[in-house]
């Protein structure tokens, strides 16, 4: 029995990264009956210690909040050089400074003990599993520990680890792969997509599962419950509501027509992962080295000068592959009316069959 089978509504807001998931849109979504997300990754720890307060002030039901597993600081040095100096034409552009390009931890242990000492409800893991000896360690003041998997192998890896429940992520995701590994070819990552990847993990696991991946509507939620997930997982829908903190150049990109859709790519990074195809996306991808966090940190000051210049060619637009389907409504609204759209969209699916 895990927290996720206590959800009035078994939707999970996706947790993301760089000051989207804010205390407001992960309160209103628990609040609705679903269960919202923090992000912790790329926030201090003392800044996570606030929201998870500023959460709490404003629900009193379960929550969640997302690591970042640290993975390998090592980089191709000379790669990454190669790279800071393809861009210097682009900060020039914008006015703005490359950053140092590091290879730190985002504060891992700190945020651990953060997390340990708010005894946060449910705490998520992604590019990594944390070892089982680290799991045991926090189960004891946490109710839920999920980590979020790719592939059959990676599932197997987190359930040995001793953890609660796993979110299968679908390549139809957007933003950050949440793979193990950091390849080095974007071609070598799995294409297996959701409704298979998560039948592929169930046969190896015994765990709740929480399905994610391109997920645009209620029947897209019913579909994945019908499929065997306890929970749907949502992300870019979130990106559109109000309580939301993309920017507002981002949220009006999901349902720009002029965007050619969806591609992944490591030139803001680092690492995969899913965005809008902008130019910066076409004229960089093929050269970004897999140097996470590295690349993060080069090019963070240089897209949020390009957001400050009203220029969303440079900004990172992370989206799923249904980000056509995003709506502009209140985060509680709008999980409400994925639930009443899933429950309609699953009576309907039972009045067609039929006994014969």
């Amino acid at each position: 029995m895990t927290i996720l089978d206590s959800l009035a509504i078994p939707i999970v807001q996706a947790p993301m990264a760089g000051g989207v998931s804010t205390p407001d849109l992960v309160a209103a979504v628990s609040e609705a009956g679903g269960l919202g997300f923090l992000a912790a990754g790329y926030l201090p720890p003392d800044r996570v210690r606030e929201q998870i307060n500023a959460v709490r002030g404003l629900t009193t039901r379960p929550f969640g909040v997302n690591l970042f597993v640290p993975g390998d600081p090592a980089a191709d040095h000379d790669a990454v050089r190669r790279y800071r100096d393809r861009l210097e034409a682009e900060a020039a552009l914008y006015g703005a400074e490359l950053g140092e390009p590091v290879g730190d931890d985002d504060g891992w242990a700190e945020k651990l003990t953060v997390l340990r000492e708010s005894r946060v409800p449910v705490v998520s893991f992604t590019f990594g599993c944390p070892t089982k000896a680290m799991v045991a360690n926090l189960k004891q003041y946490v109710s839920t520990v999920v980590v979020t998997v790719t592939s059959a192998v990676e599932a197997r890896l987190a359930a040995d680890a001793g953890v609660d429940a796993l979110c299968v992520q679908g390549p139809e995701a957007g933003a950050h792969r949440g793979t193990f590994v950091n390849p080095d070819q974007l071609g070598s990552l799995g294409d297996v997509t959701l409704l298979p990847l998560l039948h592929r993990v169930s046969a190896v696991v015994d765990l709740p599962l929480i399905a994610t991946g391109g997920l645009s509507s209620g029947r897209d939620v019913a579909a994945v419950l019908a499929a065997g997930a306890r929970a749907a997982q949502l992300g870019t829908l979130y990106l559109a509501c109000p309580e939301s903190g993309a920017h507002p150049l981002h949220k009006a990109a999901l349902t720009d027509a002029s965007y050619p859709g969806t591609a992944l790519t490591r030139a803001f990074t680092g690492r995969p992962a899913r965005g809008l195809v902008n130019r910066f996306m076409l004229d960089h991808s093929d050269a970004a080295p897999a140097a996470y966090p590295h690349l993060h940190h080069l090019t963070k000051g240089l897209r949020a000068a390009a957001a400050r210049a009203g220029d969303p060619a440079a900004m990172s637009l992370w989206a799923g592959q249904g980000h056509p389907f995003a709506r502009e409504l209140p985060a509680g609204e709008l999980t409400r009316a994925l639930a009443t759209e899933a429950r309609a969209a699953i009576a309907d699916a039972a009045g067609r069959l039929t006994d014969s």
